[in-house]
Protein backbone atom coordinates (compact mmCIF):
# COMPACT_ATOMS: atom_id res chain seq x y z
CA UNK A 1 0.00 0.00 0.00
CA UNK A 2 1.34 3.42 -0.90
CA UNK A 3 0.36 6.77 0.53
CA UNK A 4 -2.20 8.71 -1.49
CA UNK A 5 -1.36 11.89 -3.32
CA UNK A 6 -1.70 14.79 -0.92
CA UNK A 7 -0.82 12.75 2.20
CA UNK A 8 1.91 15.33 2.90
CA UNK A 9 -0.83 17.58 4.22
CA UNK A 10 -1.37 15.17 7.11
CA UNK A 11 1.89 15.74 9.04
CA UNK A 12 1.64 19.47 8.38
CA UNK A 13 -1.84 19.58 9.89
CA UNK A 14 -0.87 17.44 12.88
CA UNK A 15 2.00 19.78 13.72
CA UNK A 16 -0.55 22.55 14.29
CA UNK A 17 -1.85 20.62 17.30
CA UNK A 18 1.67 20.50 18.71
CA UNK A 19 1.98 24.27 18.43
CA UNK A 20 -1.39 24.77 20.13
CA UNK A 21 -0.34 22.50 23.00
CA UNK A 22 3.00 24.28 23.42
CA UNK A 23 1.25 27.67 23.48
CA UNK A 24 -1.29 26.38 26.02
CA UNK A 25 1.50 24.97 28.19
CA UNK A 26 3.31 28.31 28.20
CA UNK A 27 0.07 30.07 29.13
CA UNK A 28 -0.59 27.61 31.97
CA UNK A 29 2.89 28.39 33.34
CA UNK A 30 2.24 32.13 33.19
CA UNK A 31 -1.15 31.85 34.84
CA UNK A 32 0.25 29.48 37.49
CA UNK A 33 2.95 32.01 38.38
CA UNK A 34 0.45 34.90 38.57
CA UNK A 35 -1.83 32.85 40.82
CA UNK A 36 1.01 31.63 43.02
CA UNK A 37 -0.03 27.99 42.67
CA UNK A 38 2.95 25.82 43.56
CA UNK A 39 3.84 22.54 41.88
CA UNK A 40 2.68 19.76 42.05
CA UNK A 41 -0.78 21.20 42.79
CA UNK A 42 -2.66 20.90 39.48
CA UNK A 43 -5.38 23.47 40.24
CA UNK A 44 -6.19 26.26 42.67
CA UNK A 45 -8.44 25.08 45.48
CA UNK A 46 -12.14 25.87 45.14
CA UNK A 47 -11.97 28.53 47.87
CA UNK A 48 -8.94 30.16 46.21
CA UNK A 49 -10.69 30.29 42.84
CA UNK A 50 -13.81 31.73 44.45
CA UNK A 51 -11.85 34.51 46.16
CA UNK A 52 -9.32 35.27 43.41
CA UNK A 53 -9.95 36.06 39.75
CA UNK A 54 -6.29 35.21 39.06
CA UNK A 55 -6.70 31.74 40.60
CA UNK A 56 -9.96 31.19 38.69
CA UNK A 57 -8.28 32.16 35.41
CA UNK A 58 -5.42 29.76 36.18
CA UNK A 59 -7.94 26.95 36.69
CA UNK A 60 -9.67 27.83 33.43
CA UNK A 61 -6.39 27.93 31.52
CA UNK A 62 -5.27 24.65 33.05
CA UNK A 63 -8.61 23.05 32.15
CA UNK A 64 -8.40 24.30 28.54
CA UNK A 65 -4.96 22.70 28.22
CA UNK A 66 -6.05 19.45 29.87
CA UNK A 67 -9.14 19.25 27.69
CA UNK A 68 -7.05 19.64 24.55
CA UNK A 69 -4.71 16.90 25.79
CA UNK A 70 -7.75 14.66 26.30
CA UNK A 71 -9.00 15.00 22.73
CA UNK A 72 -5.69 15.26 20.87
CA UNK A 73 -5.01 11.48 20.68
CA UNK A 74 -8.36 10.86 18.97
CA UNK A 75 -7.64 13.69 16.53
CA UNK A 76 -4.14 12.37 15.79
CA UNK A 77 -5.25 8.79 15.09
CA UNK A 78 -8.35 9.86 13.17
CA UNK A 79 -6.41 12.31 11.01
CA UNK A 80 -3.79 9.68 10.12
CA UNK A 81 -6.41 7.03 9.27
CA UNK A 82 -8.81 9.37 7.45
CA UNK A 83 -5.84 10.75 5.52
CA UNK A 84 -5.18 7.35 3.98
CA UNK A 85 -8.28 7.87 1.83
CA UNK A 86 -9.08 11.57 2.12
CA UNK A 87 -5.86 13.45 2.89
CA UNK A 88 -6.93 16.99 2.01
CA UNK A 89 -10.23 16.69 3.89
CA UNK A 90 -8.60 15.11 6.95
CA UNK A 91 -5.88 17.77 7.04
CA UNK A 92 -8.40 20.60 6.67
CA UNK A 93 -10.54 19.30 9.53
CA UNK A 94 -7.44 18.79 11.69
CA UNK A 95 -6.41 22.42 11.14
CA UNK A 96 -9.97 23.53 11.89
CA UNK A 97 -9.69 21.61 15.18
CA UNK A 98 -6.46 23.46 16.02
CA UNK A 99 -7.95 26.87 15.31
CA UNK A 100 -11.05 25.93 17.30
CA UNK A 101 -8.85 24.97 20.26
CA UNK A 102 -7.26 28.42 20.11
CA UNK A 103 -10.69 30.09 20.14
CA UNK A 104 -11.74 27.72 22.95
CA UNK A 105 -8.65 28.57 25.00
CA UNK A 106 -9.00 32.33 24.54
CA UNK A 107 -12.61 32.15 25.66
CA UNK A 108 -11.95 29.84 28.59
CA UNK A 109 -8.90 31.68 29.96
CA UNK A 110 -11.02 34.82 30.30
CA UNK A 111 -12.29 33.39 33.57
CA UNK A 112 -15.80 33.17 32.15
CA UNK A 113 -16.10 29.51 31.08
CA UNK A 114 -19.17 30.12 28.91
CA UNK A 115 -16.94 32.05 26.51
CA UNK A 116 -15.36 28.74 25.46
CA UNK A 117 -18.55 27.48 23.80
CA UNK A 118 -17.91 28.66 20.23
CA UNK A 119 -14.50 27.00 20.15
CA UNK A 120 -15.92 23.96 21.91
CA UNK A 121 -18.65 23.44 19.33
CA UNK A 122 -16.27 23.69 16.36
CA UNK A 123 -13.61 21.48 17.96
CA UNK A 124 -16.19 18.85 18.94
CA UNK A 125 -17.63 18.85 15.43
CA UNK A 126 -14.07 18.48 14.10
CA UNK A 127 -13.42 15.49 16.35
CA UNK A 128 -16.71 13.88 15.37
CA UNK A 129 -16.07 14.54 11.68
CA UNK A 130 -12.54 13.14 11.77
CA UNK A 131 -13.62 10.08 13.72
CA UNK A 132 -16.49 9.44 11.28
CA UNK A 133 -14.30 9.82 8.20
CA UNK A 134 -11.58 7.65 9.79
CA UNK A 135 -14.13 4.93 10.54
CA UNK A 136 -15.36 5.01 6.95
CA UNK A 137 -11.79 4.96 5.60
CA UNK A 138 -10.84 2.08 7.90
CA UNK A 139 -13.81 0.06 6.61
CA UNK A 140 -12.71 0.77 3.04
CA UNK A 141 -9.26 -0.55 3.83
CA UNK A 142 -10.53 -3.90 5.10
CA UNK A 143 -10.05 -6.85 2.75
CA UNK A 144 -13.23 -8.24 1.20
CA UNK A 145 -14.84 -11.12 3.08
Amino acid sequence: MSLPEGYGYIPSSLITIGWVLVWQGIMVGRYRKRAGIEYPQPYAEKAEAKDSTVALRFNCMQRAHQNTLESAPVVFVSTIVAGLKYPALAAAICVAYSFARIVYTIGYKSGQPKRRLCGSIVSNLSVFGLLSIATYAACQLLPPC
